[in-house]
Formats: C-alpha cells, sequence, structure tokens
C-alpha cells in the first residue's frame, strides 16, 4: 500500500479482506492487526486498512531517517484471519510505503557564512561554500542555490549547481585587490523542488586574503646626515622609514645592511624594526671623513620583496687632535736624541734647528699657532713665506736670539708650544736641550755655604758621616776636584781627630764614638781644589749635629704619689698630676702615659691620665661608703725604639662629704607602743634607733619631735633618741597618738631623715585589729594633720556648745517675737515697725560656722593654699548617738549609726612640703577611700605610700609640721 505522510485520522489505505481474496459478511471471519498499530487500524469484520489519530511525520520515523529513496520508507504490519470459533487463523505481512510531502524548508548551518578567498586568484576559480540540509527529499528536496546581487555590487560572484549535484561553488568573475577592498558581503538563496517550493537564505561574507604583492617603499630614495666624529656609542643618527600596503607579515618590514662596507657594519648599527640608524663605535673623521651605504627594506613574505634606499653620512670635524711638533736638524749644528750641541761663541740670530708643526684636524681646528715658552735666548721664524702653504702644516727655524754664555747657563731646555684654534683649543708641546760649549773660567763651588748633616750618637768608628760635593762650571780637566778637611774659621779645634774626609768621593767619616748628651754639634771646613793651571778652590761649612738614640728611660720625679680627694666630686673630674722626665730628646722623650690596674684591679676603668700634663682623672663620682682608698701604678712609655719605661704607685684617699641622710631602723612606720593611761611622768615610751653612712660630724645625729604632739605629752631625747612621757594623760588622751620625728645629722648642709612613731594610750590592748587599721589610716592621713587621742571628746563638747546655743538663739528669737508683737500692738498703724513676711538682714536661724579657731588658716596675702598632694580624698564625718565617746578600742567605727555622711575634698598636683601645704577644714576624720584615685609624683608619696620603714628624708630644713588646731582621729 502507499500513504502520504501528514494525513489525518482515518484514510483508508486499502481493503486487506478483498486483496486476500477473503469473502466477508457473514461475520464467521474475522481481521486482527498484530503489529504496526502505532499508525494503523483494521476493521475486524470488513478487514478495511485505515490510520489512527497519531499523525505520520516521514521524517521522524526512525526507520527512514537515513533514506532517500522513495519506496524505502515504509511501515510493516501483520494481519492474522480468524476462523470460526478460531477453528484456524492465517498469518498475513503488509508493508504501507510512506509517501514524503514538501512540509520541510531548506536550512543553512549558520544564519552567516564566512568565506576566505585570496587576492589575485584568477578569474574563474572555484570556491565550495557549506550546504544547506532539506529534511525532504526528491524533488521535495534542495532544487538549487542561488546568489542574491548585494546592493552597489559588481556581479562578480555567482553559485551554480554541477548537474546531478547539489553542491553550491563561488566562482570568481572579476580581478580581486585587497588594497582595494578587502571584503565582501552576499546573499546565498537556497530553493528546494517542492509545489509550492520552500526557500531560506544566508549572508555569505568572502573575506579577502593578503598575498605579498607590494614592495616596501622608502619615504626618500636618499637619505643624508652630519654626525660629529666621536659620537658616543647609541647615538641616534637617523631614522629610516618604508610603507609596505599588505598587512600581516607580508607587511612587516625589516632593515638591513645593503651594499655596504665591513667599516659600515662596524661602526654603525641599523635597527632591524624601527629603522633607526645609531653609532656602534666611535668614528674618527681622520680615519674616514665619509660613510656612504645602502640600506635595504625587506617584507616577510613568501617570497619577501625588497626595495632599498642610499644613505650619506658626513662626518663633521672635532677638534679631538693635538698639534704634532717635530724638531729636525738644520746645517752644521749637530742634534741627536733631542740635544743639540751649540758653542757658546755662536753668532745672535743663528739657525740651530727646524721645527715641524701639523695638525690632522681640519678647518679652524687644523690652524696651529706656534711659539717659544720661557726666558730663553731662542726664538722661531717661519721657514717660508709662501701662501700656498697648507694651514694645518707649518715649518719654523729655531735662531739664538742672545748670545749664550757657558758659564751662566750650560743646558737651555727649549719648550716649543702649539695652539690649534679649535673651540677648545687643544694644544702640545715639545722641548729641545741645547747644550752650550764651555771654556775653563770657573773655579769649584758648593751648593751650600753651610751643610748641616744629622748624625746619630752610640756610632760605630769609620762610619760615613756625610757626602760634600762641589760643582765647576768647567769641564775636562778643570772640573776634576779633590778634597780636603780644615777648621772652622770660628773653631779652632782641627776636626782630624774626630773626622776624616775622602779626597775623590767627598765622603766624610766619623773616627770616633760620639755622646750627645757629651756633645751635640760639631763644625768644620771642608775645601775643594780643581785640577786646572792655575788651581781654583771653594769651600763650605760642614756643621754635625749629634741626633739623639734612646738611650735613657723615663724617670718619675716620685716613686709614690699620695691625693685626696673629696667624694661625690664630679665625673671627669682632675684628682693629682704626676711629673716625669727624659733626658732624651725628640721623638725619644714623647712620653705615653698610661693607667696600670693595681693588685685587684681597682682602677680599671675608673681613672685616665692626660699625657701631655700628667694630670688624672675620674671616670666616676667617688663614694666613701663604698669605697675609702684606691691604689694603682702610673705607667711613662717614650716613643723610641725599642721603647723604655717607667712606672710609679699612685694613692688616692677619699674624704667624706655629708652626702648620707639618716637611716631610722627603729621603729617602723607601721609599728605602735601601748601606753598605759596610768603611766607616770618621764617614762620611756620608745627609743628611736637611727644610723647614718657617713662619718665624724656628718655622723653625729640629734632627734627631734616635729608634729603629732599638740598636747605636749612626749619629748625625745635629743642625743639618744629617747621618747619620754612629760605630761599627764586624761581621758580626751585615750587612742592613737602619731609622733612625727625628725633626725637630723650635723653636716654642712646637714641631712634629715623623718619617720612616725604610733602610741596608743589605753588600759589594754584587748583588740589589736582596730589598732592596727588606725595605724593603717595614719599612713594616708597628710602630715600637717595631727592625730592625738580620742576624737569623740571635743566633738562631744562641741556638740554641747551647739546645743546651748541654739536653746539660747531660739529663746531669743521667741523673745523678739513677743517684743514686736507688743510694741505693734501698742503703737498706731501709720508709724513704722516690723512687717511680717521681710527678712532681715541677719538670719538668726542660719546655722552659726565653726569655731574660728577650726578654720584652715589662709595665706598672709589673702590667697589660698596650696592644694593638698593628693587629688581624692574623702572626709567621713561620724559621731555617736547621745554625745557619747568611743571609751573602748573594743568598739568599731562601722557600729556608728551617724557614720556614712562623707564630703569630698578636691586637690591639685602635689606639692613637696606635706605639712605646710594641707590644711583640713574638718574637724572629723580622714580616711582614704580610693586607693586607685591618681596621686602625685612618687617622690611627693609622703602619706597614701608610705611602707613601714621611714621614708621622710630631708635635705637641710627642718620639716615644717605645724597646725593650728588638733584633728580628732578614729
Amino acid at each position: 500500500y502507499r500513504l502520504a505522510e501528514e494525513g489525518p485520522a482515518d484514510i483508508r489505505i486499502g481493503n486487506v479482506a478483498s486483496d486476500l481474496g477473503i469473502v466477508t459478511g457473514s461475520g464467521e471471519v474475522t481481521f486482527s492487526l498484530e503489529s504496526g498499530s502505532d499508525y494503523l487500524k483494521i476493521d475486524n469484520m470488513t478487514g478495511e486498512l485505515s490510520t489512527t489519530e497519531r499523525r505520520i511525520d516521514r521524517e521522524k520515523l526512525p526507520q527512514c531517517q537515513m533514506i532517500f529513496d522513495e519506496n524505502e520508507c515504509f511501515l510493516d504490519f501483520e494481519v492474522s484471519v480468524i476462523g470460526p470459533s478460531q477453528s484456524w487463523v492465517d498469518l498475513f505481512e503488509g508493508r504501507v510505503i510512506i509517501l514524503d510531502i514538501n512540509d520541510n524548508t531548506p536550512t543553512f548551518p549558520s544564519p552567516v557564512l564566512t568565506l576566505t578567498v585570496e587576492e589575485n586568484r584568477p578569474v574563474g576559480t572555484l570556491y565550495l561554500l557549506p550546504t544547506a540540509t532539506d529534511r525532504d527529499f526528491g524533488r521535495n528536496g534542495i532544487e538549487r542555490y542561488e546568489l542574491l546581487q548585494e546592493p552597489g555590487g559588481d556581479g562578480n560572484r555567482r553559485a551554480d549547481t554541477l548537474d546531478g549535484e547539489k553542491q553550491p561553488q563561488l566562482i570568481v568573475k572579476g580581478a580581486l585587490d585587497r588594497e582595494q577592498r578587502d571584503s565582501y558581503e552576499l546573499s546565498l538563496r537556497v530553493r528546494d523542488g517542492g509545489d509550492p517550493a520552500r526557500s531560506s537564505q544566508a549572508i555569505l561574507r568572502v573575506l579577502i586574503t593578503d598575498v605579498n604583492d607590494n614592495s616596501p617603499r622608502f619615504e626618500k630614495s636618499v637619505y643624508e646626515a652630519d654626525l660629529a666624529e666621536n659620537s658616543s656609542p647609541g647615538t641616534p643618527i637617523l631614522q629610516l622609514r618604508a610603507a609596505d600596503l599588505d598587512v600581516g607579515v607580508n607587511g612587516q618590514i625589516e632593515y638591513v645592511f645593503g651594499a655596504a662596507t665591513e667599516s659600515v657594519r662596524r661602526l654603525l648599527r641599523l635597527d632591524e624594526t624601527s629603522g633607526w640608524l645609531s653609532v656602534l663605535h666611535r668614528i674618527d673623521r681622520e680615519e674616514v671623513n665619509q660613510l656612504r651605504f645602502t640600506v635595504m627594506a625587506r617584507d616577510r613574505g613568501q617570497p619577501p620583496k625588497t626595495d632599498k634606499a642610499t644613505v650619506v653620512l658626513n662626518i663633521r670635524d672635532e677638534n679631538d687632535n693635538v698639534p704634532t711638533i717635530d724638531i729636525r736638524k738644520i746645517g752644521r749644528i749637530p742634534l741627536r736624541d733631542g740635544v743639540a750641541s751649540v758653542a757658546e761663541d755662536v753668532l745672535v740670530d743663528t739657525p740651530i734647528a727646524l721645527v715641524q708643526v701639523s695638525d690632522r684636524d681640519q678647518g679652524e681646528n687644523g690652524v696651529v699657532t706656534c711659539t717659544v715658552v720661557g726666558d730663553v735666548p731662542f726664538q722661531l721664524k717661519p721657514a717660508s713665506e709662501g701662501e700656498g702653504e697648507p694651514q694645518n702644516k707649518r715649518k719654523y727655524f729655531l735662531h739664538t736670539s742672545a748670545p749664550l754664555d757657558y758659564e751662566a747657563v750650560r743646558d737651555y731646555n727649549v719648550v716649543i708650544v702649539a695652539v690649534d684654534s679649535g673651540s677648545p683649543s687643544l694644544s702640545s708641546n715639545n722641548s729641545l736641550l741645547v747644550r752650550v760649549g764651555d771654556t775653563n773660567d770657573n773655579p769649584p763651588v758648593f751648593s751650600q755655604a753651610v751643610l748641616e748633616v744629622s748624625f746619630p750618637e752610640n756610632n760605630l768608628p769609620g762610619e760615613r758621616v756625610a757626602t760634600v760635593v762641589a760643582t765647576d762650571a768647567d769641564s775636562g780637566k778643570n772640573a776634576e776636584i779633590t778634597y780636603s778637611l780644615e777648621a772652622s774659621p770660628l773653631s779652632s779645634e782641627a776636626p782630624g781627630g774626630i773626622f776624616s774626609i775622602d779626597p775623590d768621593s767627598g765622603d766624610v767619616s766619623v773616627q770616633a764614638v760620639l755622646d750627645r748628651e757629651q756633645r751635640d754639634t760639631y763644625e768644620f771646613q771642608v775645601t775643594a781644589r780643581d785640577k786646572g793651571v792655575p788651581s781654583l778652590q771653594g769651600s763650605t761649612t760642614v756643621v754635625v749635629r749629634v741626633a739623639d738614640r734612646n738611650d735613657n728611660e723615663p724617670r718619675f720625679m716620685q716613686d709614690v704619689f699620695t691625693f685626696y680627694v673629696k667624694e661625690n666630686l664630679q665625673p671627669n673630674s682632675p684628682v693629682g698630676m704626676v711629673t716625669v722626665m727624659d733626658f732624651d730628646k725628640g721623638r725619644n722623650a714623647e712620653l705615653s702615659l698610661s693607667i696600670q690596674p693595681g693588685d685587684h684591679d681597682q682602677a680599671a676603668g675608673i681613672f685616665s691620665i692626660e699625657n701631655d700634663t700628667g694630670t688624672i682623672f675620674s671616670t666616676v663620682s667617688f663614694d666613701r661608703e663604698q669605697q675609702t682608698s684606691y691604689t694603682f701604678k702610673v705607667k711613662a712609655v717614650d716613643g723610641g725604639e725599642p721603647p723604655r719605661s717607667a712606672t710609679a704607685t699612685v694613692s688616692l684617699f677619699v674624704m667624706d662629704e655629708n652626702d648620707n641622710a639618716p637611716t631610722v631602723t627603729f621603729p617602723s612606720n607601721s609599728s605602735y607602743t601601748v601606753l598605759p593611761p596610768s603611766s607616770n611622768m618621764r617614762t620611756v615610751v620608745a627609743t628611736v634607733v637611727a644610723t647614718d653612712a657617713d662619718t665624724g660630724l656628718n655622723a653625729d645625729l640629734n632627734y627631734s619631735i616635729v608634729g603629732g604632739n599638740p598636747f605636749k605629752l612626749f619629748e625625745i631625747d635629743p642625743a639618744s633618741g629617747v621618747v619620754s612621757l612629760v605630761g599627764k594623760l586624761a581621758s580626751k588622751h585615750y587612742g592613737l597618738h602619731r609622733l612625727v620625728v625628725q633626725v637630723n645629722d650635723s653636716g654642712q648642709p646637714p641631712q634629715s631623715t623623718t619617720a612616725l612613731l604610733h602610741v596608743f594610750v589605753n588600759e589594754s590592748l584587748s583588740n589589736a585589729t582596730v589598732v592596727e587599721s588606725q595605724v593603717a589610716r595614719s599612713l594616708h592621713t597628710p602630715l600637717a594633720q595631727d592625730i592625738a587621742g580620742d576624737p569623740s571628746y571635743e566633738l562631744s563638747k562641741q556638740r554641747l556648745s551647739i546645743v546651748i546655743g541654739v536653746v539660747a538663739g531660739i529663746m531669743t528669737v521667741i523673745l523678739l517675737i513677743l517684743v514686736v508683737v507688743m510694741a505693734r500692738y501698742c503703737r498706731s498703724k501709720g508709724k513704722h515697725g516690723y512687717e511680717a513676711g521681710k527678712k532681715d538682714h541677719e538670719d538668726f536661724f542660719t546655722p552659726q560656722q565653726h569655731d574660728k579657731a577650726k578654720k584652715p588658716k589662709k595665706d598672709k596675702k589673702g590667697k589660698k593654699g596650696k592644694q593638698p598632694l593628693y587629688s581624692s580624698i574623702v572626709t567621713v564625718e561620724a559621731s555617736k548617738p547621745n554625745g557619747q565617746r568611743y571609751d573602748s578600742v573594743n568598739e568599731k567605727l562601722s557600729d556608728s549609726p551617724g557614720m556614712g555622711r562623707y564630703r569630698s575634698v578636691n586637690g591639685g598636683p602635689g606639692s613637696p612640703d606635706l605639712a605646710r601645704h594641707y590644711k583640713s577644714s574638718s574637724p572629723l576624720p580622714t580616711v582614704q577611700l580610693h586607693p586607685q584615685s591618681p596621686t602625685a609624683g612618687k617622690k611627693h608619696q609622703a602619706v597614701q605610700d608610705l611602707p613601714p620603714a621611714n621614708t621622710f628624708v630631708g635635705a637641710g630644713d627642718n620639716i615644717s609640721i605645724g597646725s593650728d588646731h588638733c584633728s580628732e582621729y578614729s
């Protein structure tokens, strides 16, 4: 059977029963579709074969995916014919061929197709294009390709379909030049053969690729430049530029030397990429004045194309050559090895040499001026006056310009200087030695009228002392000299016994041993005679000074030096001076002094000595309490070879200064002593024990009580430090007493130390914890505030006075009110009287201040006193109910219901005088509640940081502990 794809459901395909010749209608024979039921169905009774509701798409059937023959795409099915009651069954196979319809549009693989075409390809060249695909086949498949003309195109391309093939091809129909146009954009359309036909199109982008069809071209054919000679390597000269219309490697240009000599390649460098021509090695114009060569520009195409240009470099002259001077003989005057021999009787203006001057430079750099320098009897004259002579090469004659005198000047060094005209100019010189001939008319002459010679002592007999030399202006026999010794005109002593001279060489020798310490100078005369006829002579005086040798040791004036110094001397201060001498002289007497350590290295690093004066300095400050004396040695070494030395002993004793304050060893600041109230007068309360590290008067101590004794109950023995009871104890004296004891030494200026002595007055010590807490608070209480006895006693008296005053005031007010009422009642209303509600000038109900004696004193100038040492002190005001006082130390302050009212006393930075600058304005106890509060510097923390030991140290005046009232303390 045949069936077109994409048909609707229930399309009749054929009748199986009629095709098989089976008679139907009786109902005895039935049909059943055994396979192919996905797309097909059969009528059971009639055998009619038709399609199901599932659409048949030929392109999607798996068995038809790669089938391009119309008869090859089919659906197989099986039909069973069943007899009555299935008494028999026949199975038949069938096939439905699926016919293609034009239901698919041909498509290209991409909406934009790219094709690369080289330029300059010949006309008719074919390029295969990507093919389109169509899921249909046969005449419904791809029929043809068409190339749509682009707007404004030149129609140089088309697509053809070869017979029997569906492969599109692009044909070149005209010349392609990338430099004119590098791309084309076309539209390619594909059509199928269906009816109606389907089509689609894609953009065909044709890219024209470059071929190496253009040669590089230089900007100009000849490059010319000037280059200064001696230009440093790397100096750029010029840049050659060439252009190539090609692109890519075909347009990449490299520059190379063309026809160039080896010298060009050696002297110049050509950058292959940039075309820059630069100096490779320095160029000397005198060797080469012009460089002419070719440079090639070559692209990197295959094959490469080239162009060439000519480069002309003119080497500009620099003034880098000095003039040269050549001196040659002229005439009969001999000249050899730079020496010309001229007789002294030669005439003036006689030429004696030929001078030729030349310069390798050009122009002004080669114009040379020549002259003779110095005061010599010679001058230069041009050898010729011709104008054709080159400027850089000239000849001169050297003439005599004055008479020559052998006796006056034997030799002349004639210096000739040549200078060119360059900028800057260069010059050179050459010299000629002119030797003048001689006649015998001069006596021997010594170079010095007096010859001084230094000769060391302790010599060996026969040693050479000096050599005297006389010269004779004559020559030959007239200049041969003999020497002899004679006495000096200033000395009658003949030198023959001590000195001798060699008559030919002039060597003076000594025949005895010289000792500088016995005699240090000898003087005699040497005479020189020539062998001319008549003989001429000359003389000189020889002074022999005996030089010193190091044959004497240094000597100290004393073997032992003793010095006394005060302790606390500033470092680097002088402590003594030693004296040493040496009989030698010069370097042998130059002494070097040094400190040598003692037996126990006491002086190591402590002492130094000044070399010139012998002054000894200390590098530390002495402390007699650490060490009382020092012993060390001083060594003197001279500067001779070998050196000699000597030593002396130095003893240094340290004298005492009052630099130590007394130290209290008993009692400690945190201890206390219990004193019964029944103690008798003169009872010894305690003994203050102190020591002083100084000696003598500086350690003589005296004791005094400077605070904490307002009732004058105690006194201290100034010499022994014994504290005694001198007053009668009363009830108000019960409690803790803090005595401020000052210990002074007798030094000048005196040193002092302050200590605290705590005395607890009570019958017994039943609660030591309370006393210890009071002592601890005492350490934080300013020294200016007295701690003495029971503070509740005075407080109760004050409260009683306040009560009496308040009662008296109330009674007075009541009385005044009665008087006013009576007066107003008696007087008329028109008179002035007391007006209700008007405030009097004095408020009788204002609480009265404390007693004036309790107020803090002010400065005499009306200014406030300096603020206390500590920035945060809290005053605790406490009172016991019913005006009672604390009779027993067993009662704790925390039990008092009146406790709890605080007042802050603020203070500024601390003052070093604790007692003088702290005044309490409250009669109530003060305790430090905030130990973390900031305090003043450590050196002033006399209360808060008071340690158990005694820490108050003074330096001179007694500490002021004066107080204007007694502060109660609990």
